[in-house]
């Protein structure tokens, strides 16, 4: 074995080269300036669909992203080969910040959160009035999310051919919640796809709703040059087969809007949602939260809303609806 000894130079050492993992790390990251706007239309098992001027860009997220992550809707920065030609593969290296943000938990338990879509403006919660009958626990709880998230909601009632709207919307009426109500022929003719299509001009529109309530035909209706599988309802059960398995937003005729196409739920878990954010789809009744006592549930003896509305300043059936979305938080749907 060789020794070295204090006669030793330079040329005596053996200098091993510098292997990959012995490079200095660095914390700086590149800008990218001349990075690509793009457009998020869909994500499956790590692969992002990206809208790049009128190129549809297959890419996947870059490493210096980390745990970020992206999901439809975003707004996102790309570099690579942006040609969007077969077998290529860009890297989206930036996401922008975001408009808005729809989220779900899996259960009011589950503190994990699943952010559904990113700068939506609208959520279109569609129900069927039969077949299957219609949830209303599960409406509400659309509503939280979409009033959390800042989102303008509207309902769009399917199969009207087999029952009527108007008891569904007695409900719902003091909530002053646009909507909309559509039977299968005219969503066969076309007519019902052009009401809807009124609702949506102009924005970025998320669509959800439990499985079988015809979501996805409709979405098929309004855009029908991008069909996607239909399923069927069991006779049984009531419950319908998961025909959307991923988020996917398509562009309206003549670019009036964008949809987003979610899965079909059968929950959606609140425990993201902040109680005192709720109050801002409220405004004849937040100016009346100032004389509450802190922390107020809007829900107590002293609460300051009971003589906000005493005094004439909003409608009692309001107050009730805003109570009614806050005791959704706490409790579970099938309570």
């Amino acid at each position: 074995m060789r020794r070295y000894g204090k006669h030793t130079d330079e040329d005596d050492v053996r200098v091993r080269p510098n292997r990959k993992g012995n490079r200095p790390r660095t914390t700086i990251r590149p800008k990218h300036e001349d990075a690509a706007e793009g457009f998020v239309l869909t994500v499956d098992r790590g692969r992002l669909t990206v809208l790049v001027e009128d190129r549809v860009v297959m890419a996947m997220k870059a490493r210096e992203l980390g745990r970020k992550g992206v999901v439809v809707g975003d707004r996102v920065a790309v570099v690579g080969d942006l040609s969007g030609a077969k077998d290529t593969l860009a890297r989206v290296v930036r996401v922008e910040e975001r408009r808005s943000v729809l989220r779900r938990t899996a259960d009011d338990d589950d503190p994990f959160e699943r952010v559904v879509v990113a700068n939506a403006d609208q959520l279109a919660i569609v129900t069927a009035l039969a077949d299957p009958e219609p949830r209303p626990r599960l409406i509400d709880r659309c509503l939280v999310a979409a009033f959390d998230a800042g989102l303008e909601p509207l309902l769009v009632l399917t199969k009207s051919d087999l029952a009527s709207a108007e008891k569904l919307m007695e409900s719902y009426g003091s909530f002053g919640i646009r909507y909309v109500v559509t039977n299968r022929e005219e969503l066969a003719d076309g007519g019902a796809a052009d009401r809807v299509r009124e609702r949506l001009e102009g924005r970025i529109t998320a669509f959800v709703g439990h499985s079988g309530v015809g979501k996805t035909t409709l979405v098929n209706a309004l855009v029908p040059d991008r069909q996607r599988a239909t399923g069927h309802v069991n006779a049984v059960t009531g419950r319908g087969r998961h025909t959307t398995t991923s988020a996917l937003a398509l562009r309206l005729p003549d670019d009036a809007g964008w949809v987003i196409d979610t899965p079909g739920v059968r929950s959606f878990g609140l425990h993201h949602v902040d109680p005192g954010r709720v109050i801002h789809a409220f405004p004849d009744l937040e100016p009346g939260t100032a004389e509450c006592p802190r922390a107020c549930s809007h829900d107590e003896p002293d609460c300051a809303l009971d003589q906000w509305v005493a005094d004439g300043h909003a409608d009692p059936q309001r107050l009730y609806s805003l109570r009614r979305l806050l005791a959704t938080r706490e409790r579970r749907e099938g309570d």
